[in-house]
């Protein structure tokens, strides 16, 4: 994350060590570690090659690589910048509130830290997410009051649902990096009270899907591999609104082939670039025609 005397991201100094248990990195430049299996990826402002040596000296650990990266190269070429949909502004925090025709009378401005999070907020994904979002909550004429988001990232959905109306959400993700940042970006836009942040690992178990009465919509922006092992889970699986995306077309025939199809109905399909969003509605059994 951001914090000073950084006020932006500019040049990634990346270490990849082939252990995840490694002590308090108290350093000014350390921008966060994202731990992945049983690996750490720490990421600087600054080259830091004492620093990770006598890290390594002190710990066993070995680097299984390192990159010197420019900001925009770790996010894939993708232009880290304000968007607006309908009714939102996103703005990255170190951006100057600049263009007023994106804070148009109406639109509610989200701030955001995308830090090294993967899945930052600003790809073609997450805004098929946001507009969606938007048809449900504001035009849809269905009653949400609670959100269930599953990998929430940076927390970019969770908030967005909080400003556009939710009363409770529940954001989940396994990285503890991506759940720091994503409290951080809970409390830059003022939704604490609305939005819990927690860690979770989905593919050791799943969360409480009934908790305080169940959710009245479930986002699961994940890969295809996660999303077929909450498909098959019986558990997973409420009557309520199951917002999917993170699947490009060639993924859709396995993921259709894991709903329990006699129970779902789609409500809504779109797409924006390659990738591919479904509105799902799961029924109870006295509930299917």
């Amino acid at each position: 994350m951001l914090r000073p005397p950084y006020t932006k991201y500019s040049r990634l100094h990346i270490y990849y060590l082939d252990q995840r248990n490694l002590p308090p990195i108290n350093d000014p430049d350390l921008i966060g570690i994202w731990i992945e299996d049983d690996t750490a990826i720490l990421f600087f402002h600054q080259a830091k090659e004492e620093l990770v040596r006598c890290l390594c000296r002190d710990t066993g650990a070995s680097i299984v690589y390192q990159a010197d990266l420019d900001y925009q190269d770790w996010e894939a070429g993708v232009q880290i910048t304000s968007f607006a949909t309908k009714t939102l502004r996103v703005r990255p925090i170190w951006e100057p509130q600049g263009n007023l025709e994106l804070l148009q009378p109406g639109r509610t401005e989200i701030l955001l830290d995308p830090s090294v999070i993967f899945g930052s907020g600003f790809h073609a994904t997450t805004r098929l997410c946001l507009e969606t979002l938007e048809l449900l909550l504001l035009e849809s004429g269905m009653r949400i009051n609670s959100v269930l988001d599953l990998g929430t990232g940076t927390g970019l959905l969770a908030v967005a649902a909080a400003k556009l109306g939710v009363k409770r959400v529940t954001a989940l993700d396994n990285n503890p990096l991506a759940v720091e940042v994503a409290k951080r970006n809970v409390e830059l836009n003022n939704c604490a009270d609305r939005v819990e942040v927690r860690q979770f690992d989905l593919m050791g178990e799943l969360p409480d899907m009934n908790y305080d009465m169940g959710y009245d919509l479930v986002i699961t922006n994940l890969y295809k591999g996660l999303l077929i092992r909450l498909f098959t889970d019986s558990g997973f699986w409420h009557p309520g609104l199951y917002m999917v995306s993170g699947f490009i077309p060639g993924m859709e025939g396995d993921l259709l082939a894991a709903l329990p199809a006699d129970r779902i109905q789609m409500l809504h399909r779109a797409n924006s670039e390659q990738w591919r969003l479904w509105l799902l509605q799961y029924k109870a059994r006295g509930q299917v025609a």
